[in-house]
């Protein structure tokens, strides 16, 4: 995964959007998004460390999700624009690329920035409950990913505004990783 400050030009949500401002997996990390290297061809297999990190953090039920052309056939531009609108979830949204690529894009909350993930297949994502986010595929068009969830498959936008800024996930992730990222910022 590479992560940078995306630069808001305006533009192909698919394409690299690259201000060239790299941020470190610490800054990723004090905004709550965690993240691992896993990669597909590991010896072995991939699952055994998945499931590890399933068991670990009790995610009891998970999907295979294909995003492309084909497989949203007529509604793929609508698709897309639904997963790039800024929203939230009352969940964790954990996500490990099987094939592919796709951007994740977190909002920094205390610039309001939006920080860039570009994930490629090995790659494994965690983003916090309550945290804005959004996703689009890049050019390629195609991402093969294994969801997984803490109880049944479900995928509910909460879409940024008024009343989700006063969602209680939204509210907890604020109190959680405000300090967090201001420690960082002092350097404590």
């Amino acid at each position: 995964m590479r992560a940078y400050y995306f630069d808001n030009a305006p533009g192909d949500q698919r394409l690299p959007h690259d201000s060239g401002r790299e941020v470190p997996l610490d800054t990723l990390a004090a905004l709550g998004v965690l993240y691992w290297r896993i990669p597909v061809e590991t010896p072995g297999g991939w699952e055994p460390k998945i499931n590890a990190i399933a068991d670990e953090r009790r995610y009891s039920s998970r999907d295979v999700v294909t995003a492309n052309k084909d497989a949203f056939g007529p509604a793929f531009e609508e698709k897309m624009d639904m997963f790039f609108r800024e929203h939230i979830h009352e969940d964790e949204e954990i996500r490990y690329l099987l094939e592919g690529s796709a951007f994740f894009d977190v909002r920094e909350h205390t610039t309001d920035s939006w920080i860039r993930c570009h994930l490629e297949a090995g790659d494994m994502i965690i983003l916090p409950a309550g945290i804005y986010h959004r996703f689009s595929l890049d050019e390629r068009e195609h991402a093969r990913t294994l969801r997984l969830f803490k109880d049944e498959p479900k995928w509910i936008a909460h879409y940024r505004g008024a009343e989700t800024d006063k969602n209680p996930y939204r509210v907890e992730y604020l109190k959680t990783f405000s300090g967090a990222q201001m420690a960082q910022a002092v350097g404590a």
